[in-house]
């Protein structure tokens, strides 16, 4: 417990994947998911939510000016779309796909820093804990239409469970007026 992760990346500068190791005994097993250090220079946690979603809901995309957030598919599997709004960023454009499912590989941690526009598909019943380093005022909730052409994501279905206001996001255009200019740091 307590080691240093080495992350993965996806392909999208900042946007961090951590493959936490159990550590079994004969009563089960016990996962670190989340560490501070990990993230160097990331802001501290102040608020965990946990969301559950049904199975065919799509979440997203959403995407925040300050706030980071820390995600673990407790239950899943989940396919993830990411897309980076950042100005500045190296890779601004990029989108990146990838699928958190813990019954196979286990849980996973994802951090998203501002500007990376993020979402998810529930292809079973997924409960997504969610950590952020930003107490929600809804000041810095923004979104993206999940099925904008110029993102580009491979969604698993055309047809997903959407709410209100994910059905209402603007298009990428618009998106990107809202987004942070990137600094560098994440």
């Amino acid at each position: 417990m307590g080691e240093a992760l080495q992350p993965s990346e996806v392909g999208i500068q900042g946007v961090l994947l951590f493959r936490p190791p159990p550590h079994e005994d004969a009563r089960g097993s016990l996962t670190e998911v989340f560490r501070r250090a990990w993230v160097p220079g990331a802001a501290d946690i102040v608020q965990v939510n946990l969301s559950r979603s049904r199975r065919r809901v799509l979440r997203g995309l959403h995407f925040h000016r300050t706030q980071s957030d820390y995600w673990v598919v407790l239950d899943g599997p989940a396919f993830v779309g990411l897309y980076d709004l950042r100005e500045g960023s190296p890779t601004r454009g990029r989108k990146a796909e990838l699928t958190l499912d813990p019954d196979r590989e286990g849980p996973q941690g994802l951090y998203l820093p501002p500007g990376v526009a993020h979402g998810f598909y529930a292809i079973a019943e997924v409960r997504l804990l969610y950590l952020v380093d930003a107490y929600f005022t809804g000041r810095d909730e923004f979104g993206l239409a999940w099925d904008d052409p110029g993102v580009g994501l491979a969604w698993p279905t055309r047809r997903p469970l959407l709410s209100d206001r994910d059905r209402a996001n603007p298009p990428l255009e618009e998106a990107l007026s809202l987004a942070p200019a990137f600094d560098g740091a994440g």
